[in-house]
């Protein structure tokens, strides 16, 4: 039997104008109360109000139980943790939160590999290809100001990487060195600038 192609933007469109605004607005209520995700993504493209600790921690959790779960050992679960990343940032924007979930990231793996010994290749690049992102994310226009959030941990991440085999320990230095280069030869960004 085949299987029914998912209906396609157009067919919505066409029914979403349809709607009346009550019929409307409760099928925006029917989404917001289905999923956290679709909490998140409302409450980002509505309030006024910076998103919070409670709008992360449950993509943070997602993060941390890969690596260090409440019970038991971590999976390793890295596609699963990375996609934690991935949504939040699709649902929100939120630049500050979306370079806090890849530092934990980074963190994790780096805390897990100190507690529990050298992994592989694959778990090494994913660390890497993270801590890249976070550091383009950092050095854009736009994330500039948030260097002095996250100085101090890349800090603390460079030194506790640094004895970590498979080369990771010295990427690390590299891209921390040379991202806190950057951002010294052009002027620290502060939270004030964007004032």
């Amino acid at each position: 039997m085949p299987v029914k192609a998912p209906i396609k933007w157009i067919e919505v469109k066409r029914e979403l104008n349809a709607l009346s605004q009550p019929e409307l607005i409760e099928l925006v209520k029917n989404l917001f109360d289905q999923s956290h995700e679709n909490k998140l993504f409302l409450a980002s493209r509505f309030s006024s109000q910076p998103l919070g600790e409670d709008a992360i921690a449950p993509y943070r959790k997602r993060i941390v139980d890969q690596f260090f779960p409440t019970r038991g050992f971590g999976k390793l679960g890295l596609a699963e943790a990375r996609k934690a990343i991935r949504e939040y940032k699709k649902a929100t924007s939120d630049l500050l939160g979306t370079a806090e979930l890849m530092m934990v990231y980074v963190e994790q793996g780096t805390e897990f590999t100190n507690t529990y010994g050298d992994i592989d290749e694959v778990f090494y690049n994913s660390m890497e290809s993270v801590l890249a992102e976070l550091v383009k994310l950092l050095s854009s226009p736009q994330g500039r100001v948030l260097y002095p959030v996250f100085s101090e941990r890349l800090s603390e991440l460079e030194h506790d990487a640094g004895d970590i085999g498979w080369g990771y320990g010295d990427e690390v230095s590299r891209m921390v060195e040379e991202f806190e280069k950057a951002m010294s030869t052009d002027g620290e960004a502060t939270l004030d600038d964007e004032e």
